[in-house]
């Protein structure tokens, strides 16, 4: 009895560390798609600027 409940304490603190990771990951590339894309229409904002000053 002694060693299933060490074990589904271990498979417990085994899966929360594992979600935690997930969530950490998930929000680092959110933040990586957001400033992409931030970065994506500054960059377009800036050619088409260039552009309308050459002409």
């Amino acid at each position: 009895m002694k060693n299933q409940t060490l074990r589904s304490l271990a498979l417990l603190i085994l899966s929360l560390m594992v979600f935690t990771g997930c969530s950490v990951i998930g929000g680092i590339f959110e933040v990586g798609m957001w400033v992409g894309i931030i970065g994506v229409v500054l960059v377009v904002v800036l050619v088409i600027w260039i552009i309308r000053k050459l002409l």
